[in-house]
């Protein structure tokens, strides 16, 4: 009777786990207004804001300096690029330095002394360097787009917004099963489940492509620097105060980037987002939200690696339950309805890789339709394992930085050799 009732609850509690993060999932496509509601408005007449554009570079002296080029060439007329590198990486400060002297009056060079590397401690370096009333991040392997910066600037105009998240899209998605995988993922999250997020009023911003005004940021004395999702954390406490944050996902306008370069590489990424994720919920400043919903939606929201790791877990001790334990059939039955929420995940998936095809202009084939059903409990797997790692990290006091290294993946030929 235990054993049954086990079953039961354990199967439930996946069950509505997997269909709540579908239908948050599947925000954006509700219907064909919220649709239509995601992109950036059209600018008009000139840019009236001034940017300051951070690029942290470690070890990535193999795509900056496209990067930089790239934010180079943009349409808008008030913008200044500060590339910050650490004092142990001469590489990236020599390719730094050369696109600097090419563009003296748009890029500087701000060193980060500080001993131990990170993100955030390297953002809030260059924080008091910022002369821009905009303060935008990006990752040293961004490629951006040259109209983005007036698309924000008209974002903040006439929504009055505190913060802008702009869309970032991993586009490599032919490099490996899990690549495609991945890509998918962003495709979702940024396209769909950050516009729930804005429109609830809690949102864990994403790490680029993200704009704050200087003094808003200033305010909340910048980025925590001893967490693991800076990105997350600030998002978190600017909602806590009330900060208005608008997200727009325009195809044409995205930040192109690479997945990671191998399953490792991946798996240490996952890992330091879902520890960082686990920081911020005990941090505890989203209790500061206002409502109930949010504080709910917070809570479920920071503690997805805990739900991870638990589901990791307990599905398969659930289903070698259910099949080899004698169990009524009415709990067998229960036993796989998480087993229905997957399957419509994968329809939706389906659709969704066709629909990100489409909006990039990229050659879906059969093959890859397999490679995405096929590759899917692996995947999850990978990001179970993920979870527990993390969970198992933070409970450990274990905080360093693991880094994700760069090859650019995501860039054409054209983009190499021009």
């Amino acid at each position: 009777m235990l054993t049954s009732l086990s079953v039961c609850v354990v199967s439930l509690a996946l069950f509505w786990m997997a269909a709540f993060t579908l239908w948050w999932q599947m925000h954006a496509w509700r219907t064909p207004e919220t649709l239509a509601s995601i992109r950036f408005e059209q600018p008009s007449g000139t840019g009236a804001l001034s940017f300051s554009l951070l690029v942290p570079a470690r070890h990535e002296q193999t795509v900056l300096e496209h990067t930089v080029t790239r934010l180079l060439e943009s349409t808008h007329g008030r913008y200044e690029i500060l590339v910050i590198v650490g004092h142990d990486d001469p590489e990236t400060a020599e390719v730094a330095e050369k696109v600097a002297a090419a563009a003296p009056y748009q890029v500087r060079v701000i060193t980060d002394t500080h001993e131990k590397k990170n993100k955030p401690k390297a953002l809030n370096t260059a924080l008091p360097h910022c002369r821009g009333e905009v303060v935008g991040v990006f990752d040293a392997e961004d490629q951006v787009h040259p109209a983005l910066l007036s698309h924000v600037d008209h974002a903040f105009r006439t929504t009055g917004a505190d913060v802008v998240q702009g869309g970032v899209q991993l586009i490599n998605f032919h490099s490996s099963w899990y690549s495609l995988r991945n890509c998918l993922e962003y495709f979702f999250w940024f396209r769909s489940r950050l516009h729930l997020h804005a429109e609830k009023g809690f949102i864990p911003l994403g790490g680029n492509t993200v704009f704050v005004r200087t003094d808003v940021l200033r305010e909340a004395d910048g980025w925590d620097p001893e967490c693991l999702a800076e990105d997350c954390d600030l998002g978190v406490r600017l909602s806590s105060k009330g900060k208005r944050v608008v997200v727009a996902y325009d195809s044409e306008m995205v930040t192109r980037e690479e997945t990671p370069g191998t399953l490792l590489s991946l798996l240490k990424q996952r890992t330091r987002w879902n520890q960082g994720f686990l920081q911020v919920y005990r941090k505890k400043d989203w209790r500061q939200l206002p409502t109930f919903a949010q504080r709910m939606l917070a809570r479920y929201t920071l503690m997805t690696p805990f739900f991870q790791a638990f589901s990791g877990l307990v599905i398969p001790v659930n289903i070698a339950v259910a099949l080899f334990l004698d169990v009524p059939v009415g709990v067998a039955v229960v036993s796989f309805l998480p087993a229905v929420t997957a399957l419509v995940t994968f329809v939706f998936e389906v659709v969704g890789l066709h629909d990100f095809g489409a909006q990039y202009g990229l050659r879906v084939r059969f093959v890859h339709y397999l490679k995405l059903i096929a590759g899917g409990p692996f995947y999850q797997c990978l990001l179970a394992g993920a979870a527990l790692r993390a969970v198992w990290r933070e409970q450990r006091g274990r905080s360093d930085w693991e880094l994700t290294r760069h090859v650019g993946a995501h860039l054409t030929r054209e983009d190499v050799t021009s």
